[in-house]
């Protein structure tokens, strides 16, 4: 069920909805401890009844939270109920909004490049593999700073197998990623393998199960 404005969930009292989609609702809060405004990211409700699920996502946030890093939105906590992420809040319009504006100049597109590889670069240092990089994943501030979001689909590589590791072979039937421009579904998420991402944005080996 989505939050109103006002609605208390630990110290942080949401203010507004950001945005929705498969992996949750995103919405601006006001942290009244420290008093600063965060993104809260409420994940969807078939996670509260996946204790093997939720057991993981915890693990994974904490993960996530050891990424500090200038050009990656920081994750500053865990609410248990409902299931939560805590995060920097970035103003501005994301890479996809400001490609849509048209041509961005060689200079911009080489510094946007730049940062964008140094905080991949920073989190593949700590094990942490993004697997939805893309466009809309990356916000520009109005200063020219870039900061990449919603690691929510990302794979913590601890060299053990794991159900993540595996390709989902569910025959002809099987969900196709190429298909779809991104797989967000959280009931097609519970499926043992399947591949995560954005087809028109993985790398070759992302679209063949390997990460």
């Amino acid at each position: 069920m989505p939050l109103t404005s006002g609605t208390r969930l630990d110290q942080y009292e949401i203010v507004s909805v950001i945005g929705a989609g498969g992996m949750g609702e995103v919405y601006r809060a006001r942290d009244t401890k420290l008093g600063r405004d965060v993104a809260i990211k409420v994940l969807p409700d078939i996670f509260a009844s996946d204790s093997d699920r939720l057991a993981r996502f915890g693990r994974e946030a904490h993960v996530l939270a050891s990424l500090n890093h200038p050009h990656i939105a920081q994750v500053y906590g865990v609410i248990d109920t409902p299931a939560a992420l805590v995060m920097e809040l970035v103003d501005g319009e994301d890479l996809a909004q400001r490609i849509s504006r048209g041509p961005i100049a060689v200079r911009e597109s080489l510094q946007i490049a730049k940062q964008i590889a140094d905080a991949i670069e920073a989190a593949h240092a700590r094990g942490v593999i993004h697997r939805d990089l893309k466009p809309a994943n990356i916000k520009v501030t109005d200063d020219g700073v870039v900061k990449v979001l919603d690691f929510g689909l990302a794979k913590a590589v601890t060299g053990d197998a794991s159900p993540d590791s595996t390709p989902y072979d569910g025959g002809a039937q099987s969900f196709n990623p190429v298909n779809s421009p991104t797989i967000t579904s959280p009931v097609a998420m519970t499926r043992l393998g399947l591949i995560l991402g954005t087809a028109a944005y993985m790398a070759p080996e992302q679209a063949k199960g390997k990460t």
